[in-house]
């Protein structure tokens, strides 16, 4: 089983409709669009699954998500920053979306480097490397989107 995207209709008649009853799963996909554009396949799949199958369970873990990611002494660009720093050490690869979410967010090419130099120090080379790697492709995708709105 690979990471392409899933058919949720067949999910949804597998396993049931989504049961959440303090935000509709439109909400929750909407809030992860606004943060990056789209809903990454693997949330998708949590958000379908688990808010199907154990709706509570979901709800907390999206309070709890909530709570961490958005504390009221950082901005968003900030709190971005900072996950992609952790994640890029880690060489995980939800690392490339809080980068993506760090750029939506506004932050600039100067912020990613440093952050990427961050991840250096205690990831090492492999984590400059990745790191370099995701800000080419953030790059590549700006540019090709600039290119198709100016047309």
């Amino acid at each position: 089983m690979g990471h392409a995207s899933l058919d949720m209709d067949v999910v949804r008649s597998e396993i049931g409709s989504y049961g959440e009853t303090k935000k509709t799963l439109s909400e929750r996909e909407q809030e992860y669009r606004d943060l990056v554009g789209f809903v990454p396949p693997r949330i998708a799949a949590r958000l379908a699954v688990t808010g199907t199958l154990d709706p509570e369970l979901l709800r907390l873990q999206e309070e709890v998500r909530d709570h961490a990611l958005y504390p009221a002494c950082f901005d968003t660009k900030t709190s971005q920053l900072m996950v992609f720093a952790i994640l890029l050490a880690k060489l995980l690869d939800a690392a490339a979306l809080h980068a993506r979410a760090a750029r939506r967010a506004g932050a600039t090419w100067e912020e990613m480097q440093a952050v990427v130099s961050f991840a250096y120090l205690y990831g090492g080379l492999p984590s400059a490397n990745r790191g370099a790697e995701i800000i080419a492709q953030l790059a590549e995708s700006e540019g090709k989107d600039r290119a198709g709105s100016a047309v």
